[in-house]
């Protein structure tokens, strides 16, 4: 019936009044999570009261207090008011990339899944064109548009952070002009890996819709690695820089916090997310190459 209990047995008083340690019992169910909060507290209540008997009957006997504290901790916050700024500003990086694909995913759609709805994938296929060509200019027209949204969303974010009192809340954001164009930079090289991506998977749905309901999907995969590194406070070395999104993640945060990332780090996730963006212009190009492109069997 209850969240939780105190029960207090029949023999507290008798063993209070000894001297000797009273028992209570603290009763809950632990699986129930909506009580946690109720049930802190009253636990805080009772440590809080334990301390303050402990500390009367030591004074009396004529025992300083200062024996219950045979160690002293003194915390020392050593972080910087920029550091600090990254526990408002750690996400954003997650919302650039968002920003990224979403820029390209309708032409991405258009370019493929569209053009074989309307009807005309076939004739442009059937131009004195090799089709690796028509799938580069295809991904390039992509990479410009995600290019613009990315660039278009680090201007907002430049503009709107102005208006955030950071300094009434302790911190300090270096997010000027020239770590914005650092952050673009940093994450760039993802923008052909997402439009690869777009691209490859709208290549294999037959309708504008069919598309847009995949790559609605889609563009959640590249993010879940800035999620996972949020949840389990994921740290920058090589093997995490090799991950496409999380390496340029990593790269933003060092960036918002004012640190600089070792040369080796940059370059390493440069080259893992170009690699991988390559693996996906060739999935492409070959897919191109096939006449099963066409809905022919």
């Amino acid at each position: 019936r209850l969240d939780f209990a105190l029960r207090i047995p029949p023999e507290y008083p008798e063993q209070f009044a000894d001297g000797l340690p009273a028992r209570v019992q603290l009763v809950s169910d632990t699986s129930d999570t909506s009580s946690a909060s109720g049930l802190t507290r009253l636990r805080r209540s009772l440590e809080a009261y334990r301390l303050s008997l402990a500390y009367q009957r030591l004074q009396v006997r004529g025992i300083s207090q200062t024996v219950m504290h045979p160690i002293a901790v003194e915390s020392i916050d050593v972080s910087t008011p920029t550091g600090r700024s990254v526990l408002l500003l750690g996400m954003v990086t997650y919302f650039l990339l968002f920003a990224t694909l979403l820029g390209g995913m309708y032409l991405a759609i258009d370019t493929t899944a569209g053009e074989r709805e309307r009807g005309s994938l076939e004739p442009l296929l059937t131009l004195p064109v090799p089709r690796g060509d028509l799938v580069v200019g295809k991904l390039l027209a992509t990479c410009a548009w995600m290019a613009l949204s990315l660039a278009v969303a680090i201007a907002a974010f430049t503009f709107s952070l102005q208006f955030v009192p950071f300094a009434e809340l302790g911190m300090r954001t270096n997010f000027g002009p020239g770590t914005a164009a650092a952050i673009f930079l940093a994450i760039l090289p993802f923008v052909p890996f997402g439009a690869a991506l777009l691209t490859l998977v709208a290549s294999f749905t037959r309708s504008y819709k069919e598309a847009q309901s995949y790559l609605s999907v889609v563009l959640l995969v590249p993010t879940l690695p800035i999620i996972f590194a949020a949840i389990a406070a994921v740290r920058p070395s090589a093997a995490m820089m090799a991950v496409p999104s999380l390496g340029q993640h990593l790269l933003v945060t060092g960036l918002l916090r004012g640190e600089s990332l070792p040369a080796s780090f940059v370059a390493i996730s440069v080259a893992s997310t170009l690699a991988a963006a390559l693996v996906l212009v060739l999935a492409v190009r070959w897919l191109y190459a096939r006449e099963g492109l066409l809905g022919h069997a």
